[in-house]
């Protein structure tokens, strides 16, 4: 449980159970509100509930009301890494079975019942032995939700499947034992006639098993996509280092990193994570925070600055003083930042559910005024429950189960495809209405990467000899800039001979012997120590290079400065491209990072985005996206890093380039697998083709279902019109579907 006093009102996160829809999520939320003093909001995405009360309250008095309500609810256990893998295969194990018994028994009942020659005698009895499991063991989960839904007053898309299943069922039931569909030999001849029949002879089983298997497919495929949420923050705080070495009494003993406490000494080796956060207090490095500040150039060091757990620390041994541990840390601040955003997030209703509000009463009443009606007719109580029990199986939303699963599957695989993996059918509601993108610089509209980008060398020098000379040198070295001048050495002018009495001159630079010369490669000052200046001209290009927010390296050998090499993160090649794209969807594009403003206005100027946010910490990232929603603004952004995993939550669209880290990717609701910029146009364009495909299904779902309630209400509907006008409908709503798969 999270408990915070502030103000005197406390806070807590109760788990929900038992939801089934947005509208259950609306109605606990009034439920909780209507308290004294009481705030609350319920996501039914993470089934979470975000309540402030006053210290008068219990939470006890909350979770008793969430289950007056007919749900569930519980103050959430601490999590434990262990389970958290197995955490989502469980949930959905009982959804699993369900459905896996509903298709093997249903495929039978439908078969024989649409396929004359395969009803030998006594058929129908088989049909019903496979069908009544099917209807009460697999269609549980929407019996349950009907009756929570009905004791609040509400309709939603559960109660159309129950009320249609229990009636077709119950219907076959009277017809069987009361009737005369039970005798041997009785057939569902295929005959399309409007004429009034006895339903004494008509069984409907095979809609009550079809219904309910088809609707159950789609169920389980959304809730496979829907069981992420948690999942951001188990990546956020998996990204930690696991265990540290600690300085105890001069000696070094490595402990779990959860075991420090504020004010032990660690040590971090090159390469290493740093555990947690602290002030150096011995030794000087560069150290790679691109992951949190989303800086792309790695932070030079030294003794009493600050660092931050879970960066890489790219240079030297470094001995650190925790100054924060466990949940203070940057890295839990910004693991509730996500959390808060999730929760946070607005839930589009499913379109469904929205739809099924109206239609439901509206079938109801329409089924007690044809039963009235033919009481009143004298036509007998047979004839009037035949009929009346006739719309409520007409209306039974086959088609309209398979309507948004469908789209979804095939647009999803379409996507998978294409390298965009979409979550749920919640995400493609939010991408019609998108207006702003913002975009991460590093690593989603850059490279992310440094990479050498221009040789400025001093009058009569080689550029070859130049590259050859430095890069060999700095393939010495582990430091990041250092590595991308070696790169980029190698890659022009091949492979590079090896240097000898290699020094790293701390903060400074390098020092060593590559072919008999004595090589100087690094901040200008280490070669001024050597007597060894730059010329004017090799000057200028080195404050215009940090001018542009770039990196400039001096290079010096055998007692005169040589060359200045530029080091920068490069856009990709698609980028501009991209931002295009963007704009032709009507969108607006803005950059946003932690760079700062010069590196940033220049990025933006190459790519065409006009609108720049610069310098902004990990933590802000959130408030400029809630800024721009409080602007009235419906805002996707692109990231791929852990500073940007909280934002990638609270906007309307989130997308994460497959490229990024775990936390990035899992706080999205868009990935895009590869790195490249261009997917995410090709994302809201198949989001916004796939969300019209599912209105388009959920229209012409509707609409066979409202074309034939007035033949059920008139007493005009054989079974087998029944059947064909949803096997009809299904067809239609899985072509319809299907032409997402042409999608380019």
């Amino acid at each position: 449980m999270t408990q915070v006093t502030d103000d005197r009102q406390n806070a807590v996160e109760l788990s929900i159970g038992g939801m089934t829809c947005a509208s259950c999520a609306n109605r606990i939320e009034r439920k909780l509100n209507k308290l004294d003093g009481v705030s609350a909001t319920v996501n039914y995405a993470t089934e979470k509930a975000k309540v402030t009360f006053p210290e008068n309250v219990d939470p006890q008095q909350l979770i008793a009301e969430v289950e007056k309500a007919g749900y569930s609810a519980a103050l959430p256990a601490p999590p434990k890494a262990e389970t958290a893998e197995q955490e989502p295969e469980d949930e959905l194990q009982p959804l699993r079975d369900r459905l896996i018994t509903s298709v093997v028994l249903a495929v039978p009942v439908i078969a024989m019942a649409m396929i004359p020659p395969l009803q030998f005698t006594n058929w129908q009895w088989l049909s019903l032995v496979l069908a009544a499991p099917v209807v009460v063991y697999a269609g549980w989960p929407f019996h349950k939700a009907a009756w929570t839904n009905l004791r609040h007053g509400a309709a939603t898309m559960d109660t159309l499947i129950s009320i249609g299943t229990i009636a077709a069922l119950g219907w076959s039931l009277w017809a069987l034992f009361f009737g005369t569909a039970g005798t041997p030999g009785m057939t569902h001849p295929f005959a399309f006639t409007i004429e009034r029949t006895d339903g004494s002879g008509n069984i409907y089983l095979e809609a009550a098993a079809g219904v309910t298997a088809f609707i159950l497919a789609g169920r389980y495929f959304e809730a496979r996509s829907k069981r992420r949420a948690g999942a951001a923050l188990r990546a956020l705080l998996e990204l930690g280092a696991k265990d540290v070495a600690v300085l105890r009494d001069g000696a070094e003993t490595r402990i779990p990193s959860d075991q420090l406490n504020v004010g032990d000494r660690f040590v971090v080796r090159p390469g290493e994570k740093i555990a947690t956060d602290g002030l150096i207090e011995d030794g000087t490095s560069a150290v790679d925070a691109s992951m949190l500040t989303g800086e792309s150039v790695p932070v030079e060091v030294g003794v009493g600055d600050a660092v931050t757990g879970a960066t890489v620390n790219a240079g030297g041994r470094l001995i650190v003083r925790a100054t924060r541990v466990g949940a203070d840390t940057q890295l839990a601040q910004m693991a509730r930042l996500v959390e808060e955003a999730q929760t946070g997030k607005a839930q589009v209703q499913r379109l469904a559910d929205r739809i099924s509000g109206i239609f439901v009463p509206v079938v109801i009443a329409l089924a007690l005024g044809t039963l009235g009606f033919w009481l009143g007719t004298g036509d007998g109580v047979g004839a009037a429950f035949t009929a009346a029990v006739a719309v409520l199986i007409i209306a039974c939303p086959c088609a309209l189960g398979l309507a948004t699963p469908t789209a979804l599957l095939v647009g999803t695989g379409r996507g998978a495809q294409l390298g965009i993996l979409i979550k749920g059918p919640e995400v493609l509601e939010s991408t019609r209405r998108i207006d702003t993108v913002v975009l991460d610089k590093t690593g989603t509209v850059t490279e992310g990467r440094m990479t050498l980008v221009e040789v400025h060398v001093a009058e009569g020098e080689s550029e070859e000899e130049v590259l050859r000379l430095a890069g060999a040198l700095e393939h010495a070295s582990e430091h990041p800039i250092a590595q991308a001048i070696a790169k980029g050495a190698a890659a022009r002018v091949g492979e590079l001979p090896s240097a000898e009495d290699f020094a790293n001159v701390e903060g400074l630079g390098v020092q060593g012997i590559v072919d008999g010369h004595a090589v100087l490669v690094g901040r200008p000052r280490l070669l001024q120590e050597w007597s060894q200046h730059l010329t004017p001209e090799l000057e200028r290009k080195l404050h215009a290079a940090q001018a542009a927010g770039r990196t400039a390296v001096a290079v010096g050998w055998d007692g005169q400065a040589r060359a200045v090499l530029v080091v920068a993160d490069v856009v990709k090649p698609t980028s501009a491209e991209a931002i295009a794209q963007l704009r032709a969807l009507g969108l607006t594009p803005v950059l946003l990072t932690g760079d700062n403003e010069a590196v940033a206005k220049a990025v933006a100027a190459e790519v065409g985005i006009d609108e720049v946010i610069a310098e902004v910490l990990p933590a802000d990232k959130v408030d400029v996206v809630k800024e721009l929603q409080s602007e009235g603004k419906v805002v996707a952004m692109v990231g791929d890093g852990v500073n940007d995993a909280a934002a990638l939550a609270q906007a309307d669209l989130g997308l994460a380039m497959g490229t990024g880290t775990d936390a990035a990717i899992e706080a999205s609701d868009l990935t895009l697998v590869r790195g490249d910029l261009r997917v995410a146009a090709d994302a809201i364009r198949l989001s916004r083709r796939t969300l019209s495909t599912i209105k388009g299904n959920l229209f012409w779902a509707f609409a066979y279902n409202v074309a034939a309630l007035p033949l059920a209400a008139l007493g005009l509907l054989n079974p087998m019109i029944a059947g064909a006008a949803m096997a009809f409908s299904s067809v239609f709503v899985v072509s319809n579907s299907l032409r997402l798969r042409r999608f380019k």
